[in-house]
């Protein structure tokens, strides 16, 4: 019987990287997303090409009764989930905290940390009762460092940060592990999120280095996963290596 794994915000970047790897490497997968028509074509790819199972479930993080009704309405054999990835988040607008949007500050928490929280409630029982499991918290180098203009989004991943070590202190009567991953400058739709679809400036974000891309991080994740038993990485900062931190770049 193949392990399961659950990845959040799978229908781009690190979450559908992570889908991908571990589905290549015998994992039946669960992904989910807002955009139904991309979890549906990466569930028909992993299937055909892997020979694994694939459920995809379509449904906003940020919506509690959303998050615990299609948890909950997983069939037994799919409710037996061994790791959880919380992938989903993003980053919205790059602004002085005077003149930043409120309502893109709500987003940001709501699907952060608030909707990282009410998935990870929502697995939990399940992973609970079979004595084991493995939760996987995306957070950011900006969970590590608060940068000028970053102030909400930096925030929310300063609470990943503080959450992952809390869920760590707390669920090791469990057997449970956890591990934040702060990934640095990674081309994926992250900038074109966050700055509301302007090509040119998420281009420039990566001009003169060459970034993470999502099967960095997917490799990483993975290699955290299979680990003994007896050993789990708690905390882990990744970067491009022209990336020192949020501040020291080195362009060519």
């Amino acid at each position: 019987m193949n392990k399961i794994v659950l990845i959040t915000g799978a229908t781009s970047g690190f979450g559908e990287a992570c889908a991908l790897k571990f589905a290549s490497n015998n994992y039946d997968v669960i992904v989910t997303g807002r955009r139904k028509e991309r979890l549906e074509l990466l569930c028909n790819k992993i299937q055909e090409e892997f020979s694994v199972k694939a459920l995809p479930l379509s449904f906003d993080i940020r919506n509690k009764a959303d998050v615990l009704a299609a948890v909950n309405s997983l069939p037994d054999e799919w409710k037996k989930m061994d790791i959880l990835i919380n992938n989903a988040g993003l980053a919205v607008g790059r602004d002085n905290f005077d003149e930043a949007s409120i309502d893109d500050w709500d987003v940001m928490v709501d699907t952060n940390l608030k909707g990282l929280a009410y998935m990870t409630k929502a697995v939990l029982p399940f992973m609970i009762n079979a004595g084991s499991g493995h939760i996987f918290n995306l957070g950011s180098i900006s969970g590590k460092e608060v940068y000028a203009q970053g102030n909400m989004y930096c925030a929310t991943k300063h609470a990943v940060n503080a959450l992952s070590q809390a869920m760590r202190i707390e669920l090791l009567k469990f057997n449970i592990k956890v591990t934040a991953i702060h990934p640095g400058a990674a081309d994926t739709e992250f900038s074109n999120v966050r700055f509301k679809g302007d090509d040119a400036k998420a281009a420039k974000v990566y001009e003169g280095i060459e970034p993470l891309v999502a099967q960095d991080v997917a490799n990483i994740i993975f290699y955290c996963a299979g680990l003994p038993p007896h050993v789990c990485i708690n905390d882990l900062v990744v970067t491009c290596t022209q990336q020192a931190n949020s501040f020291y770049t080195f362009k060519k």
